[in-house]
């Protein structure tokens, strides 16, 4: 959480500010499951992918070792830029709040309204009540008809829907459900606890550049570090992700978890997405590149649910993991 950077020598304050941090963060999930995401001209990762498009644009007719400087020297700008920005806010937030006095009750109210402004800060980094509705809307287009189920699948996946049966089209939203429970709950969630505001706001950048830049083709060249330093960063929370889901399913054995994982070709997407398809019992795939818990049976739309209620304990799961966190970081910088 950078405690000590912000209030050195002060175990009282620490304590005061990682309390206040907490809450900010249990609010603006709660923010976040009864509001959804603001509107685009107010959401921060709408910024970071306007900048990203430009930057990227003016990249693809680079030569390929230009190209790769250039991403390299926009995603550090990048990430400078929003970390930087992030940093002042919540020391702003830091040196308002411990020059409070929280017993009286106007300070107190200060207090109060200062945390909600973090959560209200902290809630566009995560994004849990839109990615369970993108997944709830496929599911129910595909009660409609195959080709409603494919166009809303567009609204989440990368690849060629055009294609897909009925399963692989639920396959894949399950599979996205999964990825993405990383990616925009868990991740973000544990750089704020590690980091503070600055770290999920970076989080969010790497993760946005990577799902832009990080993938081959025009962008191939511009994105390789882009998707390298979101591997770098996704890396513990993705399988902290798969535990999270072993422990909240508790019907699979790690060790299998450990050999479906590596099947894919990302580092990081394939212990989340294994976990979920082993916990359903099913099988999870994309088409010619990998099938994930090959001896399970093909999904139905139970299964959707069920992914959905599972993610839904792995977040609550989430919120008691950062109240023993911050009381451990908190404690060992005292």
């Amino acid at each position: 959480m950078l405690l000590a950077l912000y209030v050195p020598h002060d175990p009282m304050g620490l304590l005061v500010l990682a309390a206040g941090l907490l809450v900010a963060l249990w609010l603006a999930l709660g923010i976040d499951l009864r509001w959804g995401e603001p509107a685009a001209a107010w959401h921060p990762v709408v910024w970071m992918g306007r900048y990203l498009g430009a930057c990227g644009r003016r990249l693809t007719a680079w030569p390929p070792a230009a190209a790769f400087a250039g991403g390299a020297l926009a995603w550090c700008a990048g990430a400078l830029a929003v970390g930087g920005f992030a940093f002042w806010l919540q020391w702003l937030f830091v040196h308002q709040l411990l020059r409070l006095d929280i017993a009286a009750v106007g300070d107190g109210l200060l207090g109060a309204a200062l945390v909600l402004l973090l959560a209200l800060l902290l809630k566009p980094l995560l994004a849990w009540r839109m990615l369970r509705d993108e997944v709830q809307a496929v599911e129910a287009s595909l009660q409609t008809s195959l080709a409603a189920g494919r166009e809303r699948l567009s609204h989440l996946v990368s690849r060629d829907v055009s294609q897909l049966t009925e399963g692989e089209v639920r396959e894949s939203a399950i599979e996205s459900l999964a990825e993405n429970l990383n990616d925009s709950v868990v991740a973000p969630v544990f750089w704020f606890v590690l980091l503070g505001l600055p770290g999920a706001a970076v989080y969010r950048f790497a993760n946005t550049a990577d799902a832009m830049w990080g993938y081959r083709g025009e962008w191939e060249w511009a994105g390789k570090w882009a998707a390298r330093a979101d591997d770098v960063l996704s890396w513990l929370p993705a399988r902290l992700t798969a535990l999270l889901l072993w422990r909240v399913a508790g019907d699979f054995r790690l060790a299998s978890l450990r050999a479906e994982a590596v099947l894919t070709p990302s580092p990081n997407s394939g212990w989340p997405m294994a976990a979920m398809a082993l916990a359903l019992g099913v099988s999870l795939r994309k088409p010619g590149v990998y099938v994930l818990n090959k001896a399970g049976r093909a999904a139905e739309g139970a299964d959707t649910s069920q992914a959905i209620r599972m993610a839904s304990k792995v977040v609550l799961a989430l919120c008691v993991c950062t109240l023993s966190a911050t009381v451990l970081i908190a404690f060992g910088v005292a």
